[in-house]
């Protein structure tokens, strides 16, 4: 009987050994070795301070800030869990509406939010939802369609404010993989960045 369950029991071992722990720690290591960034969690900082993963969308709102895709995560209410509240970027879930197109919850929201981007050739990405809702990315166009608002917002020169939009431009993978993009987070944190530079240099100038 131990002979025959002998070999079964050897080859169960092994690869328990080596899928449970040989191949996750090889790979954990390697990744943290080549890829620091990415297998860290692709995470942003501003003043030594993680403020977010350039994987993951954030919910903003003021007009001094580049607003990303609508998310349509939905949570319970903390104050009555028999109801269910927006919950938009939050990292805990992950998925869609599923509304119609013909739902009156969803027709308002997409009205409401053509109208908050100017009412006319809105690019598509900043009235539909992801898959996951935590799509932490909008089209190059839909930053561009943004960049009045926020510089009149910071009293910055729309030149360049368009300027940062297009250094934070990324290419179709390889170039035909995907679409251009613009990561929403970095490019809020470059905004703050380039405030915080040119408060100093009017201040240099004033002091000189």
């Amino acid at each position: 009987m131990i002979k025959h369950l002998r070999p079964a029991l050897v080859i169960i071992a092994l690869f328990t050994l080596i899928t449970g722990f040989v191949f996750p720690v090889g790979f954990t290591l390697a990744g943290n070795a080549l890829l620091p960034f990415q297998a860290g969690g692709s995470l942003l900082s501003r003043d030594g301070k993680v403020v977010g993963s350039a994987l993951i969308g954030q919910s903003f709102t003021s007009d001094k800030y580049f607003w990303g895709r609508p998310s349509a995560l939905m949570g319970a209410d903390p104050k009555d869990s028999s109801k269910q509240i927006a919950t938009p970027y939050d990292a805990g879930e992950s998925g869609a509406s599923n509304l119609g197109p013909t739902n009156k919850a969803l027709i308002d929201r997409v009205s409401g939010d053509i109208a908050k981007a100017g009412g006319k050739d809105v690019p598509g990405d900043m009235l539909t939802t992801s898959g996951s809702g935590l799509d932490p990315d909008i089209s190059p166009q839909s930053a561009l369609r943004q960049v009045a608002r926020v510089a009149k917002a910071r009293g910055l020169a729309e030149s360049d404010v368009a300027g940062l939009v297009l250094a934070h431009t990324r290419p179709a993978v390889f170039g035909f993989i995907g679409a251009a993009r613009v990561n929403v987070l970095e490019l809020n944190l470059a905004l703050d960045a380039r405030k915080a530079t040119t408060k100093v240099a009017d201040e240099a100038r004033h002091g000189a």
